[in-house]
């Protein structure tokens, strides 16, 4: 029995056949490959045109575009089972929540009958480019360069740890259109990965998330047309990276709060079977204690995202709570996890138990999507 007893308010009955939908894909496409995937550091490409078949792609964007004419509820239940099922290789949050939305929110009316359908298809898998070996979460201190050339930018740079990075056939690029101007002269400009001049670096290889496509990409001299540029102006990217980032620290928070509960139900399972010194495990009073205690944390998340994602699916999450919300749930699954491993003594650390796999990938998310370190500085500007 899952251990989410309350129903969120926010959830309908057609959310609920759509849950059904996104559970069997994730099961039957997701769970069984996460070592092959691991090993291999990326996904089956296959697995974003099988999505795209079935309805899981650009959920939320109108279905004139190709969408699914979803809202962000949609979103969220697809990352809730794909948290359930196990894995944590397919960048589809990156690619539905973020590439999408950024494409819709500001692309002109031609790049979006252009792209979005792409997109939800699978043809296109989308990435974003932000992040710079010398830069992490300080993007005023970009150095990727986009210089205007008549009809044309030309880009020049370098970006890492770019989620969908070794996939991506279109990715919105972080530039600097003016290097003197700080944040107003950011821009984001969307390449398509087949321009001459783009190149892909390494795929990553991480202590969690192995399964991802994380990358390092180039651009060398890549000319693209004017009209790749998102806003209708230059120097509009660090004002609409902002307008973005509550969603995509929302879908972390929505990633975190399934990954605790599904690693809760494991736990109660393996100490339900697990016996030690003559008894079941879950018959001791510290296995139950900590049960309890990690239910007890599962069960305050679970009600303060609920309360985030009906906020935003009115249109007023504001950035400080959805730092509150990322910087909450990533706090709260990274403790919830290890005493879960804990629970599972040796085993919980044999990366053939999800357990373990989970441990490892969640430490990340106190990274991503902005330190919680910045976090903490976003929340307290407002106190």
């Amino acid at each position: 029995m899952p251990l989410q007893t309350r129903r969120s308010p926010w959830i309908t009955e057609e959310l609920d056949d759509f849950r059904d939908l996104a559970r069997t894909f994730c099961r039957n496409e997701l769970t069984p490959h996460q070592q092959r995937w691991a090993d291999q550091k990326q996904i089956d490409r296959e697995v974003w045109t099988k999505a795209g078949e079935v309805g899981l792609l650009a959920l939320s964007i109108p279905e004139e575009y190709g969408g699914g004419g979803g809202t962000f509820a949609h979103e969220a239940v697809l990352y809730e089972e794909q948290a359930r099922s196990g894995d944590s290789a397919w960048g589809v949050s990156v690619h539905n929540g973020i590439v999408a939305h950024y494409l819709l929110a500001y692309a002109s009316e031609g790049k979006k009958r252009e792209w979005l359908p792409k997109l939800a298809s699978g043809e296109y898998v989308g990435a974003i480019a932000m992040t710079e070996p010398g830069t992490g979460s300080d993007l005023q201190g970009i150095t990727t360069r986009a210089v205007r050339d008549g009809d044309h930018y030309v880009l020049n740079g370098a970006k890492t740890f770019i989620t969908n990075g070794a996939l991506a056939d279109l990715v919105v690029v972080a530039v600097k259109t003016d290097p003197d101007a700080g944040a107003k002269g950011i821009s984001l400009i969307v390449v398509e990965t087949s321009t001459p001049g783009f190149r892909r670096g390494r795929v990553l290889d991480k202590v969690g998330l192995r399964g991802q496509d994380t990358a390092e990409l180039f651009f060398d001299d890549v000319r693209v047309p004017v009209e790749n540029l998102l806003g209708d102006e230059e120097g509009q990217g660090f004002i609409q990276l902002m307008q973005q980032l509550p969603q995509e620290r929302l879908i972390i928070a929505v990633t975190a709060v399934a990954g605790m509960e599904s690693a809760i139900e494991q736990t109660i399972a393996y100490t339900k079977e697990r016996s030690a010194f003559g008894r079941p495990l879950i018959k001791f009073q510290n296995t139950r204690y900590k049960l309890a205690e990690v239910a007890t944390e599962a069960a305050v998340a679970r009600a303060f995202l609920d309360e985030c994602i009906e906020r935003h699916l009115r249109g007023e999450l504001d950035v400080q709570g959805a730092a509150m919300a990322k910087l909450w749930s990533t706090e709260r699954v990274n403790k919830v996890v290890d005493e879960c491993v804990q629970l599972f003594g040796g085993y919980g650390y044999m990366t053939e138990y999800p357990i373990a796999r989970a441990w490892a990938d969640v430490r990340v998310s106190r990274i991503f999507g902005g330190t919680n370190e910045i976090m903490k500085d976003i929340i307290s500007r407002a106190l």
